[in-house]
């Protein structure tokens, strides 16, 4: 999204990539994507399944910007 004049800038985020086997199970795989959620605050962007049956996931998270009140 373009920056327009009085505007906030575009959000930047930080992007974690996971590859999981096939073996995997649903159920392991949603434990620990909640996890990865409810603990380090991060948010699924996009799951790939592949023909193999491997998955890839795209987890992100906003990064907080503090600037200095000095």
């Amino acid at each position: 999204m373009p920056r327009t004049s009085g505007s906030r800038p575009a959000p930047s985020y930080e992007v974690k990539v996971l590859t999981l086997p096939r073996t995997a199970s649903r159920g392991e795989v949603r434990r620990m994507l909640t996890e990865e959620a409810e603990y380090g605050k991060w948010e699924l962007a996009r799951l790939r399944l592949y023909v193999g049956g491997h998955r890839k996931v795209w987890l992100r998270r906003r990064i907080i910007r503090v600037s200095s009140t000095l």
